[in-house]
């Protein structure tokens, strides 16, 4: 009688153990669970810069949906709006923030160029709390900004000359308050430009004679807005003015990408647009837009 060789034996069994392995390799792979899954994911990054007004609701955003997504990491820096647009223009951002309109210009070298609507903004004068000015027309602040009016007992103050504040030429809320208050006259040479709505604030705080303009949202103690007489009624800055379209100076801000957004910067955008992020928007001190 003829015994099987024990090589030939073994060997057969190696063949049917690694057979054995493969399949329960596939098998796992195929009926994994999400968590199994999500912790193989890579990791996902985008930066979000631009206009300092947006940047508040933009970072609170960002930490909430970090929150929930411990994948995710959004990356959130100011600098004003055409900071922002060029940024995701040019491919160094994957979300540009801006508190104006696309410009003509911004819009034919960057023609596919998306803006999403998050929230709406007023801007409000601010002066230092000890000043005594009841209100302003929109026709005093312009004065005051072109450097016609430089007295505040020329408006209703007491004695004192005006120091005028302002945001510097990247600004998207510099550019929407030269249009819209301004009417585009030019502005007076001795404004004090600051790069963001906090120095503004800070500014003025410091200063019993400087007027600025920030928007509401960064309303606090530190300052008092001005309420501005609009056809011949006088209306405080606030968020419910802003809503009813009785306050004269607002505008909606936006997040800005590069054709429609995919992956994270579209569920970002999606979650600040969400009653979540609207909620968000309204904590900030914005109107929301739902």
């Amino acid at each position: 009688m003829k015994m099987a060789s024990p090589f030939r034996n073994a060997g057969a069994a190696l063949v049917a153990l690694a057979i054995l392995v493969i399949a329960a390799t596939l098998f796992a792979g195929c009926t994994g669970t999400g968590t199994e899954q999500q912790q193989t994911a890579e990791p996902q990054t985008i930066s979000v810069t631009g206009s300092t007004t947006v940047l508040p609701v933009a970072q609170a955003a960002a930490d909430a949906y970090m929150n929930m997504d411990s994948l995710a990491d959004i990356q959130v820096s100011g600098g004003g709006s055409s900071v922002g647009v060029q940024a995701v223009g040019e491919g160094t951002a994957e979300i540009g923030m801006a508190s104006r309109d696309l410009k003509a210009a911004e819009k034919e070298k960057y023609p596919a160029l998306v803006e999403h609507v998050v929230a709406i903004d007023g801007i409000a004068v601010i002066v230092h709390p000890g000043n005594q000015v009841a209100s302003l027309t929109l026709d005093q602040v312009r004065g005051i900004y072109n450097g016609s009016i430089t007295s505040w007992n020329a408006v209703g103050g007491s004695a004192g000359e005006i120091v005028v504040v302002g945001r510097d030429s990247a600004s998207g809320t510099r550019e929407y308050f030269h249009e819209s208050v301004m009417q585009k006259e030019d502005f007076t040479k001795v404004q004090l430009e600051k790069n963001s709505n906090g120095a503004v604030k800070q500014t003025v705080a410091q200063t019993p004679g400087a007027i600025g303009y920030v928007g509401i949202g960064y309303l606090d103690g530190t300052v008092t807005g001005v309420p501005l007489v609009v056809n011949g009624k006088t209306v405080a800055p606030t968020l419910e003015a802003v809503k009813s379209k009785e306050y004269p100076v607002a505008r909606s801000l936006s997040m800005i990408t590069v054709g429609e957004p995919t992956g994270l910067a579209k569920d970002y955008i999606d979650f600040i647009l969400s009653s979540d992020g609207q909620a968000i928007v309204e904590e900030e001190g914005f109107v929301r837009i739902d």
